[in-house]
């Protein structure tokens, strides 16, 4: 099966998306964008080719009729289950690369003892990851070493307690090990994870034991079919790194154009407020760049000043929007600056301003440095599309609502839930225009 795929390499996380010969989305993948861009653009890759077979899971069982309206419900568990399968295996290594890490004299008269807290420790993770991974269970992240790292800190410091020992030598150790099992490639595994989780799905839902072999037979088909990586194009903020040759590289305001036409169809003006800068991008009926505007010097108004606020406020940065959602009052922010931020964030709160309300004002703040940009790049024009990781921020929506009605009337704004995987989307687009339309091969590709 012919596969055409997009990656966006951005600054904080990094995007892929497949989609097949109908230009139809088979796969979405995403991960942290770490150190290593080489590594993240194949975990992407990686996770979006997974989701892709999902994606011919429900095809091929839906065809067999083998789960009979349980599909749904059949394929989410086996999706958890798959995820805990794959950290699972992350953790083993993590453990295996801890204890190297902690072995020799390193702790001198402590280091026996650290060995077998590390022990203990990973004792207990495992335990705990099924519920991790539960239906209904509530994560910050889906990222491995989020997951991980977090449940590291909260369990480690008691068995540092238990084990009459320092807390930070286990926080070195940790902190020594999660790069290098970050950036490891389990892309061999993925198989054998599928097939694992199939057998804890069987045992979740014993309803469909009796399925089990029309159920696997479907599985077993979409595993054996090849998923042909035809093209690939790759953007974003780090595409110099990207290992492709010039002609698989597109610019971040080409791709985020044409994947908003993609989604959007009547798309017109394109908003991107991503990690590291602000795009604003006009577009012809075909997704065709007319002009654009971008802020890629600062990071005031992104999604990084949004992660310092929530340092400041001692928040997570999923906690801003919702709590911003509350406010009563309008509180102007004279500054987005992050370098002053900080400090505005506090005088405003030993003026007794509600913290709810500051962010509320920062929010708007951010938004109406986003409206000039927009304005540069020639205004809003019906359909507009607001794209990006802050997209999905309800307090910055809001806002952007606001302002865009204060200023220009009532529009059509679009705002996709996969809003984040615009560029790569655009990117796969491009894959498939440059093989169906241009007739180019993948030996361009190095």
């Amino acid at each position: 099966m012919r596969c055409f795929i997009g990656i966006d390499l951005g600054s904080t996380t990094t995007k892929a998306v497949a989609i097949d010969e109908h230009q139809n989305i088979i796969g979405r993948g995403i991960t942290n964008s770490r150190s290593n861009y080489d590594t993240a653009a194949k975990i992407a890759k990686q996770e979006a080719l997974v989701n892709a077979r999902f994606y011919l899971f429900r095809q091929a069982l839906s065809q067999s009729h083998a789960l009979n309206g349980a599909l749904e419900d059949f394929l989410a568990q086996l999706e958890r289950d798959f995820r805990l399968e794959q950290f699972l295996v992350q953790l083993a290594d993590l453990e295996a690369t801890c204890l190297r890490n902690a072995e020799g004299s390193r702790f001198g008269d402590s280091s026996k003892a650290v060995l077998a807290a590390l022990g203990e420790l990973f004792k207990r993770l495992r335990s705990e990851a099924p519920s991790l991974f539960a239906p209904g269970a509530k994560r910050k992240s889906d990222f491995f070493r989020d997951i991980a790292g977090s449940r590291y800190l909260a369990l480690g410091e008691q068995v540092a307690k238990e084990a009459g020992i320092r807390y930070d030598m286990l926080l070195n150790v940790f902190d020594r090990s999660i790069i290098e099992v970050e950036n490891r490639d389990y892309g061999d595994a993925i198989s054998s994870n599928l097939l694992a989780a199939l057998d804890r799905t069987f045992i979740a839902l014993p309803d469909t034991l009796s399925r089990a072999d029309a159920i696997r037979a479907p599985i077993r088909s979409v595993l054996d079919t090849e998923l042909e990586e035809t093209y690939i194009i790759g953007t974003g903020y780090g595409r110099a790194r990207l290992p492709f040759s010039k002609e698989h590289i597109r610019s971040e305001i080409l791709c985020h154009g044409l994947g908003a036409h993609m989604m959007h169809e009547g798309t017109a003006t394109v908003l991107d407020i991503g990690g590291q800068d602000t795009k604003a991008i006009q577009v012809d009926k075909h997704g065709i760049v007319e002009s654009f505007q971008m802020n890629d010097r600062c990071a005031a108004g992104c999604g990084r000043y949004l992660g310092y606020i929530a340092d400041e406020m001692n928040m997570g940065l999923h906690e801003l929007g919702p709590l911003a959602m509350k406010s009563t009052k309008n509180v102007r922010i004279n500054s987005t600056c992050t370098v002053f931020a900080g400090a505005e964030l506090r005088d405003r709160l030993s003026l007794g301003e509600k913290r709810e309300d500051i962010m509320a004002g920062l929010h708007r703040a951010i938004i109406l440095r986003a409206m000039s940009i927009l304005a540069r790049s020639g205004g809003i024009r019906n359909e507009f599309t607001f794209t990006g990781g802050v997209a999905k921020n309800e307090a910055a929506v809001k806002a952007l609502r606001d302002l865009v009605r204060e200023n220009y009337g009532e529009m059509t704004l679009n705002i996709n839930p996969d809003s984040i995987f615009t560029g790569a989307l655009g990117g796969a687009t491009f894959a498939y225009r440059a093989v169906v339309e241009e007739g180019k091969t993948a030996e361009a590709r190095e």
